[in-house]
């Protein structure tokens, strides 16, 4: 008889951007463009949900970049160097969106 756990880690950020890539403009409100943008919370949870009845687990932690420089950046100077600026209506979705993702049951870590 086997005691082991399944854990399921989901590298948040990864998401977050394939989400946001992969939805309309979804508005709070729709056709309001000066309303706060929804499309990657929107995909967030689908693919979330997807991956939760995909992948029956104990355990689900989802792991985002943290903001600011990391322990990444004092390792390796060009760490994302190159990489454009988060797109503004993308970052004001974040805050949101880690609290619907522990909403869902997930843990959230910022690493």
């Amino acid at each position: 008889m086997s005691n082991s756990k399944t854990l399921v880690l989901v590298d948040g950020s990864s998401y977050l951007y394939r989400a946001y890539h992969a939805m309309p403009d979804l508005r709070a409100i729709p056709g309001d463009p000066a309303s706060p943008a929804t499309g990657a919370i929107r995909g967030m949870v689908n693919m979330m949900q997807a991956l939760r009845k995909e992948v029956p687990a104990d355990y689900a932690v989802c792991v985002f970049d943290a903001s600011g420089p990391t322990f990444r950046d004092e390792l390796y100077t060009e760490y994302k160097a190159t990489r454009s600026p988060m797109p503004d209506d993308l970052r004001e979705q974040i805050a949101p969106i880690h609290e619907v993702v522990r909403l869902l049951g997930w843990q959230v870590v910022a690493v």
